[in-house]
């Protein structure tokens, strides 16, 4: 696993001990609606039907979406059961991991 890998992950873990991570499609939904949401991640295992649900909702509240992660990672680091999506409620977060994603973490979901 590569550093910024590893720092997105911990990031992740980080922002859920502050209270400032949701997941789950109907809480990172509900985020995303309401105008909390810095960014949202997907998982890499996550099936087509989510990814391009979230793909079009999040271009659509112009939220930056990524593609991350195995669902069992983005569980483990959040201390939770696998998770297929997420959501970052913090600014300062959300650009910490989008700089460490950048580098080498993730893709940018451009949607079709």
């Amino acid at each position: 696993m590569s550093d910024s890998r590893k720092r997105v992950l911990n990031l992740i873990g980080l922002a859920t001990k502050a209270g400032k991570t949701v997941s789950g499609e109907f809480s990172t939904e509900r985020a995303v609606k309401s105008g909390k949401a810095y960014m949202v991640i997907v998982s890499e295992e996550a099936s087509d039907n989510t990814r391009k649900k979230f793909a079009n909702m999040c271009t659509y509240y112009q939220v930056p979406i990524w593609i991350f992660g195995k669902k069992d990672e983005l569980g483990h680091y959040m201390g939770k059961e696998m998770r297929a999506s997420l959501a970052v409620l913090d600014e300062g977060f959300a650009g910490a991991m989008v700089k460490q994603m950048n580098i080498n973490g993730g893709s940018k979901y451009e949607s079709q």
